[in-house]
């Protein structure tokens, strides 16, 4: 297998994360969307959609979308279950997970990439408005993830999940749109403090850290 990644980009950080806490390692070549690698032909041959991750199986099958790349390391590495064991389980961390991505991971994203004058020749149009309407809202997600966590130790439950996984790389990457999470939201802050603290957690922020190509 083969990962194409990228080191601080948040959904190649998603799978990284994953794959630490899996104890998993895979071959991973790591590519440079602001120079644009993405655009590559032989790179749009792998994703046609042009974004990252990829995962490549022996075979040649791609399979991009990070949640799609967690799932198969799942599939084929099930001890360390962090998708869910009982059906129900598994509804709720899709839920949360799914809430984490799609209603707060997305909006930092949309902040980051329609008010940074560096993203504009990858983000056409670049709308400042648009972006600076979804800071308020990264905000209110952030208050409704508090109260989850006010009576849970996890974000779906007491079970570490993707969920966990996702809300961290959403709120660590919320960092580039100089947002941190307000003083007054204590249960996320603690849940976030326990997140740093975690094997898993510490090693993929270290290969954030690196900047030397792989």
């Amino acid at each position: 297998m083969k990962l194409y990644s990228h080191r601080q980009a948040p959904n190649p950080f998603r799978v990284t994360l994953f794959l630490a806490e899996k104890g998993v390692k895979v071959n991973t070549a790591y590519v440079d969307f602001m120079h644009g690698e993405l655009k590559a032909d032989e790179f749009k041959a792998i994703n046609p959609f042009q974004r990252l991750p990829v995962l490549v199986l022996e075979d040649g099958t791609a399979i991009s979308e990070s949640c799609a790349i967690c799932r198969y390391i799942e599939e084929m590495n099930p001890l360390k279950p962090l998708l869910g064991q009982t059906a129900k389980e598994r509804a709720l961390i899709e839920m949360w997970n799914r809430r984490a991505d799609l209603r707060l991971l997305n909006q930092v994203s949309q902040v980051f990439r329609h008010t940074n004058p560096a993203m504009a020749p990858l983000e056409q149009p670049q709308i400042k408005e648009w972006g600076e309407a979804n800071r308020p809202k990264v905000l209110e997600t952030l208050a409704i993830f508090d109260t989850q966590l006010a009576s849970n130790q996890f974000v779906a439950g007491d079970r570490y999940s993707i969920a966990d996984i996702t809300l961290f790389a959403a709120i660590n990457f919320a960092r580039v749109i100089k947002l941190q999470v307000p003083e007054e939201l204590g249960n996320l802050r603690r849940w976030y403090a326990m997140m740093t603290e975690r094997p898993g957690v510490q090693a993929a922020l270290q290969v954030m850290k690196e900047t030397s190509s792989a």
